[in-house]
């Protein structure tokens, strides 16, 4: 994998240039368009779908997270090939919309490009990908609670996409912080869903 490629800023272009098809892409074409980054890519896409306005809606979340829980263990298993029901592939997300959710997360892929450089491989590799897809799994069930609570979901699906991330660019330490917020946001999950609000 060439550098540049292994850059959060890389993935974003491409999930550009997947979306500028039509006026709208299926979930389908962004998964085969970024297929050859192996399986972190099914963990970026539903949560940056959530992340954007679409997360808004009641239920969306929640059936987001039932995609993300179903591809996560998956890849806890140790498949080699991601299978997903046809008529997920086949659901779509206007093309303007999946830019606004990128442009607006571009300062954060800066970010992460300007610390994460394709270091600690080996916390990024098969065993440590199977162990982040179970914390990926735990922070799925937390969302139908959250989901309460407007765009509180965001902050698992923030962690989820983390953990996306470092698995397409490969960087341990990425994957290694992202298991830290993820773990971080499992306890803050776990007390607004079954405590109350912190404090």
């Amino acid at each position: 994998m060439a550098k540049h490629d292994a850059t959060v800023n890389a993935i974003f272009d491409e999930l550009c240039e997947a979306g500028e098809t039509g006026d709208s892409v299926t979930l389908g074409q962004l998964m085969e368009a970024m297929r050859h980054r192996g399986f972190g890519p099914f963990l970026i896409i539903p949560a940056l779908i959530e992340m954007s306005p679409i997360g808004g809606i009641p239920g969306v979340p929640t059936l987001l997270a039932c995609i993300i829980a179903l591809f996560a263990a998956q890849i806890a298993m140790g498949r080699r090939h991601m299978w997903s029901p046809q008529i997920l592939k086949n659901q779509a997300i206007r093309s303007k919309t999946l830019h606004t959710a990128l442009s607006k997360m571009r300062p954060v892929a800066n970010w992460l490009d300007k610390w994460f450089h394709g270091r600690l491989t080996r916390f990024a590799g098969p065993v440590a990908t199977r162990m982040a897809a179970f914390f990926v799994m735990a922070l799925c069930l937390t969302v139908p609670f959250l989901e309460l609570v407007p765009f509180a979901s965001t902050a698992p699906m923030a962690a989820i996409a983390l953990v996306g991330l470092a698995i397409s660019v490969r960087d341990g330490a990425l994957m290694l912080a992202a298991l830290t917020t993820a773990v971080v946001g499992l306890g803050v999950a776990v007390s607004i869903s079954f405590g109350g609000p912190l404090g």
